[in-house]
């Protein structure tokens, strides 16, 4: 009977992994930026880029998300209202932070309004570079997450996505 049970448990393990790996939803909160990366974000959902192609899907309500992508720096205004987003989301749940800005502040690093970068407020999984980053370097953060998320690991803290030169 242990056997059967260890059986169905790991079954029900790898059908989740491949459910969560094979369509994940994500929460875009835009925590006080110019709006760039929230622009490249959108690009990301357009048919030239495509990021339902691996089966993303933006949402809009926290309770059904598994990614929170957040942009920005972090204002004191936003602040109580991202750890309100991200306390609502379920477990297992992922952060990626996108922008320099997100990742340290970037050109509002010191303003009087700010709190800090993403990191200093939540757990950052995964960090995409770029002022704004290109869609394609969006893409392959999120994906680069999923790859983790596949094989069962959670991304190194420090892991950044590809930035390509123009």
């Amino acid at each position: 009977m242990n056997t059967v049970q260890n059986y169905t448990s790991h079954l029900i393990g790898r059908m989740t992994t491949w459910s969560r790996v094979n369509s994940p939803w994500a929460i875009h909160f835009n925590s006080g930026s110019c709006n760039g990366c929230d622009i490249e974000i959108l690009a990301t959902l357009t048919p030239r880029y495509d990021i339902e192609r691996f089966g993303i899907k933006l949402k809009g309500s926290p309770r059904h998300a598994d990614i929170l992508i957040c942009t920005g720096p972090v204002t004191r205004q936003a602040r109580e209202r991202l750890l309100r987003t991200y306390e609502q989301m379920p477990a297992p749940k992922f952060v990626v932070a996108v922008g320099s800005c997100g990742i340290s502040g970037g050109v509002f690093q010191g303003c009087y309004n700010i709190v800090g970068h993403i990191d200093e407020v939540l757990p950052v999984d995964a960090y995409i570079p770029g002022c704004p980053p290109r869609p394609e370097a969006i893409i392959d953060g999120i994906v680069k997450l999923l790859t983790h998320l596949q094989n069962g690991t959670r991304p190194e803290p420090l892991q950044f996505a590809l930035q390509e030169k123009e």
